[in-house]
């Protein structure tokens, strides 16, 4: 186990009376108070640890449940084609890829998973599978072709064969390798790849969503759809029944305007944008900065290659802002490297930012204890005086970053007077999560650093 593992066990907060509050500050070890209050995390199996492995992987679970990780997005498991050796370009649903060991060595490893309390949902890849795949010789009639009968590359990747939705044995075929991974494994849901495709049809998801939701009535299988639902594009897939989609145009936006800004308009208004748009679409929403396509695909961007300096304040908007917040592997720790997900690069746990480390473990146990915080609470701009600072409310939680590069004293309109609990401290955080008792009102000025942030909990 390396340094950083040992590190995080060791570093568990004993639960803190913070002044005079009601409220407790407790970071590592919590649990949400709601569905609406959970965090998810997406692993690469064979990144994730140095062996690859998920009985490497099962030994770092531990870690994770301390961290305040609920749900366990696992990036595909199948075995691979050769072309291009992505995880994306599947030989067989029903199988794992033998570097990272046996189905049976999956199942260990969602049942402690399980006793820790955390879900786990498999990445499933519909849209297309590995030109290697047997079914392109065994079953052609699975594959849409072209008009002179060739099977179809699509978006012109090279490495995958186009599956057909119009051929019942295909739909018969991929429905039960649904069910087989719920059945053998007792996984929770599924990650849907490439859910904006137009060669699925939306009755197929209408179909085997609420056929596997009933299935499990006890424990009823989780989908999130990869795409945007709010895009007029995408706009048919609301009817489909996934729980959560990806909130993909916020994070484009964000990704690639505030790298640099110091606008706090600006950034409001993006907000205002996704919000009105969220509001339209009838499933839950998964917020992110980054993701395994972010960190690597375009030639690869770190959160310091996104967001610069803004990141620890984007990252504060993440956790507090609106919907479930999702980290990517090594995340947590600052994002210190691109990782080829096609060669299964590991990640360098041992490049630990302690700023970032520490401000999203106490950013997991606020969103963990704060009712107010669950996923689709109401959301309040509170004006400034600053126009590079944002401040926000939901119920009792308030939030303020500063996005300029220098330092300021701020006050925030609109700001209940009485005593609160700061949970969040930038000047402070590098060294130890910590709560401190304070009294704020709007007449009185908020000190944050140059690209600072606070977070405060009302008494």
């Amino acid at each position: 186990m390396n340094k950083y593992y040992i590190s995080l066990l060791t570093l568990v907060l004993l639960l803190t009376a913070c002044g005079q509050s009601t409220q407790s500050f407790e970071v590592d070890g919590t649990q949400p108070v709601s569905d609406e209050n959970r965090v998810i995390y997406q692993m690469n199996v064979g990144a994730f640890t140095a062996e690859g492995t998920f009985q490497a992987a099962q030994q770092g679970l531990d870690r994770l449940d301390t961290l305040g990780v609920d749900i366990l997005w696992l990036m595909p498991i199948y075995p691979r084609g050769a072309t291009m050796h992505s995880p994306y370009a599947s030989m067989n649903f029903r199988d794992v890829n033998p570097d990272y060991g046996t189905v049976a060595d999956l199942k260990a490893f969602v049942s402690r998973a399980h006793e820790l309390g955390m879900k786990v949902w498999l990445d499933w890849v519909p849209n297309h599978v590995a030109v290697e795949n047997p079914w392109v010789t065994s079953h052609p009639e699975y594959f849409t072709k072209d008009d002179k009968g060739q099977m179809i590359h699509p978006h012109g990747w090279g490495d995958v064969y186009e599956l057909n939705y119009q051929c019942e044995g295909l739909v018969n075929e991929m429905n039960e390798a649904l069910k087989f991974w719920v059945d053998s494994c007792d996984v929770d849901g599924f990650r849907c790849d490439y859910v904006s495709s137009p060669t699925i049809p939306v009755s197929y998801w209408q179909n085997i969503i609420a056929e596997l939701k009933s299935k499990s009535s006890k424990r009823p299988v989780e989908f999130l759809s990869e795409t945007d639902i709010t895009n007029s594009e995408n706009i048919r897939i609301d009817s489909c029944g996934f729980d959560y989609d990806y909130a993909w145009d916020f994070q484009g936006t964000l990704a690639w305007k505030f790298k640099n800004s110091t606008s706090a308009d600006s950034l409001k208004a993006i907000c205002e944008r996704f919000l009105a748009a969220s509001a339209k679409v009838k499933n839950r929403r998964m917020v992110y900065l980054t993701n395994h396509d972010q960190n690597y695909n375009d030639g690869g961007h770190t959160l310091k290659d996104f967001y610069g300096d803004n990141r620890y304040a984007l990252t504060v908007l993440d956790f507090t802002f609106y919907g479930m917040p999702l980290i990517y592997q090594g995340q947590e720790i600052g994002d210190p490297d691109t990782l080829n997900y096609f060669t299964d690069a590991k990640v360098k746990w041992d490049r630990v930012d302690r700023k970032m480390l520490n401000t999203v473990r106490t950013l997991i146990a606020l969103h963990h204890q704060q009712p107010s915080l669950a996923a689709a609470a109401a959301v309040e701009f509170l004006p400034t005086n600053n126009a590079s600072v944002l401040a926000w409310r939901r119920g009792n939680v308030v939030a303020v970053v500063n996005l300029a590069e220098t330092d300021v004293k701020v006050l925030v309109d609109g700001l209940d007077e009485g005593d609160y609990d700061q949970w969040l401290n930038s000047q402070t955080i590098a060294i130890a999560p910590a709560c401190k008792a304070v009294s704020l009102a709007s007449s009185e000025p908020i000190a944050l650093e140059a690209k600072g942030y606070a977070v405060y909990v009302k008494q």
